[in-house]
């Protein structure tokens, strides 16, 4: 390495980072049903987007299915933070299976968007990824009416029936940037579209955006721990580099960084998507220290006290956290 000293080396440490109170939820939710029914506690899809946090719940029990028609019938079923399409919910009540929903109450938000819009006969606009979890979700409230956008490149493609009756809405944890440029673009094609009762980009992720835009200027290098079927840690990474960061790059663990990232680096940015357990990032901060990266300051840009209660299938039985 070309920098052999600690003297000037650095880490800033954005705040907020880790769990968002979705994802809180919805872990300890996993936890309270393992705690209150036992192993085994079905899993449709990964609870949230975290490799960590889903080999630890299935160390415990937890078994993680790709959808429900792999649970056995009368058996306890968790639907993950992105939630799911009615049919899903069909599908369960015909096998017979207990389910517990742990969908983040900002999801069900955007569904009840999707529902109430579709019921006025709107084409709905849902910008969002092909194929993650939470677009299907949404869609499913309403397939007839949703047409999903997935950023500026799908904005020529989309055809609407009536231009005076357009909306859009959008998967929770999107770049705040991007998703405001294809919105852009939709209002340039359909004058009247009409935004959203209230914004669909989580709370969680806007923060940990705005959090990394005032940290990576500064930034030489910027490690995101998170994993890579996590649309809001990759959107960190984005962040990073569109906002002056040297580079970036996302990682699951401390053991991924590359030794070479930090040749000839002064000052390393750390965060963590809204579904990264802190362990993760002290580990990435231990990792750093052994290495002469031992001063550590916190960029904090917001304070987060939000909180959900459990999924009401858990209260019933009063099942403490």
């Amino acid at each position: 390495m070309s920098v052999t000293s600690s003297e000037g080396k650095r880490v800033l440490l954005a705040k907020p980072r880790g769990y968002c109170a979705g994802v809180d939820r919805a872990v300890i939710a996993v936890e309270k049903a393992l705690e209150a029914y036992g192993a085994p506690v079905y899993v449709r899809k990964e609870i949230v987007h975290n490799r960590h946090v889903v080999e630890t719940l299935a160390d415990r029990g937890a078994v993680f299915v790709a959808e429900a028609d792999e649970v056995p019938e009368g058996a306890i079923v968790v639907f993950s933070a992105h939630g799911v399409a009615p049919s899903v919910h069909t599908e369960a009540a015909a096998r017979g299976l207990r389910t517990i929903d742990a969908t983040c109450p900002l999801v069900t938000k955007v569904h009840h968007e999707a529902k109430r819009f579709a019921k006025d006969d709107y084409d709905i606009l849902l910008v969002g990824h092909h194929g993650h979890e939470e677009v299907e979700g949404t869609a499913g409230e309403a397939p007839d009416h949703v047409q999903l956008v997935d950023g500026p490149s799908d904005v020529a493609a989309v055809t609407v029936r009536d231009p005076e009756k357009v909306v859009w809405l959008s998967q929770t944890t999107l770049s705040v940037d991007e998703t405001m440029e294809t919105v852009r673009q939709l209002r340039e094609r359909f004058p009247s579209l009409q935004d959203p009762p209230s914004d669909d980009i989580c709370y969680a992720t806007q923060n940990r955006q705005v959090a990394v835009k005032a940290m990576a200027p500064k930034c030489d290098l910027v490690l995101v721990v998170g994993s890579q079927n996590s649309s809001n840690s990759k959107r960190l990474v984005e962040v990073a580099l569109t906002s002056g960061a040297g580079a970036s790059y996302l990682i699951d663990y401390a053991k991924e960084i590359d030794d070479d990232w930090l040749d000839g680096v002064r000052t390393v940015g750390v965060t963590s998507g809204a579904s990264v357990p802190e362990i993760l990032v002290q580990g990435v901060i231990d990792y750093l220290a052994e290495r002469g990266w031992a001063e550590v300051q916190e960029i904090s840009t917001a304070e987060e006290t939000l909180t959900f209660s459990l999924p009401r299938e858990l209260r019933a039985r009063r099942v403490g956290r």
